[in-house]
């Protein structure tokens, strides 16, 4: 912290999840230096590494694992409960993407599939126990996502339709290009604010109505606003994949 000297900076960091004490331990000075390195001064270079990235980093290793485990259990004549499970889920999204992407949905499938476990994972987290909290609270975040997805899917109308995919941005007539170009541009942009808002929104309310509740009446209630937070993870998790899976259906649309 800038004017303070640095044997008192522990008396003024955030509180540490456990997870993130384990990984500020192991990693802090690595962190420290790969951020100086990019001209980043950490504003507490004991603990570089937030609840957030932490809990990002757990749900990461959640789903490497069961991925791997669903690539080891694979069988054809006795398929178990997790390959079961991952292929209902891959299914689940490959008919939404055909629904709404249409021709060539496959290519996509993979990506919308990890969005939304990766984001359904970070949801559960704050509810699956009290030493853990949902990454998707904090606005960086759902932003990252919201990121990614949107140069995902301006990639992918590039490589579909070449350089007439800027045609998109210009509308049907050649007299209002310069009025339809900065509109369109200025939507494309919403929609990152869009997918950041509502996912962050919707997760730190939940996070913050179930933590008063919890406070107020710890017996009987708070149950209800778990049932309902969980009910918002989930949907809020499938929205968002709905959203990318139809900004990938505009961006990628040409005539077969």
């Amino acid at each position: 912290m800038i004017g303070l000297p640095e044997a008192i900076w522990p008396n003024f960091m955030p509180t540490q999840l456990w997870f993130t004490k384990i990984l500020n331990s192991l990693f802090a000075a690595p962190v420290d230096g790969l951020l100086r390195a990019l001209h980043v001064t950490p504003a507490y270079p004991q603990a570089p590494i937030t609840n957030a990235v932490s809990m990002e980093t757990l749900v990461f290793l959640l789903l490497a694992i069961y991925f791997v485990v669903v690539r080891l259990s694979l069988n054809v004549e006795k398929p178990g409960a997790v390959q079961h499970l991952a292929e209902m889920t891959h299914e689940f999204v490959s008919d939404q993407g055909e629904q709404i992407i249409g021709h060539g949905h496959e290519r996509y499938t993979g990506y919308l599939t990890t969005l939304l476990l990766f984001i359904l994972l970070s949801n559960f987290m704050g509810l699956a126990s009290p030493w853990l909290e949902s990454p998707t609270a904090n606005i960086t975040v759902p932003l990252g996502f919201a990121l990614v997805t949107f140069c995902y899917y301006h990639f992918h109308g590039v490589r579909a339709n070449g350089w007439g995919y800027i045609k998109q941005f210009l509308g049907p007539v050649w007299w209002l290009y310069w009025l339809l170009f900065p509109i369109e541009v200025i939507s494309n942009f919403a929609r990152l604010l869009s997918l950041t808002v509502r996912l962050y929104a919707n997760m730190f309310a939940g996070d913050l109505l179930s933590l008063v509740f919890f406070s107020l009446v710890p017996i009987g209630v708070p149950v209800i606003f778990l049932g309902l937070h969980l009910g918002v993870a989930v949907i809020q998790a499938y929205i968002f994949m709905l959203l990318a899976a139809i900004y990938l259906g505009l961006a990628t649309a040409h005539d077969h």
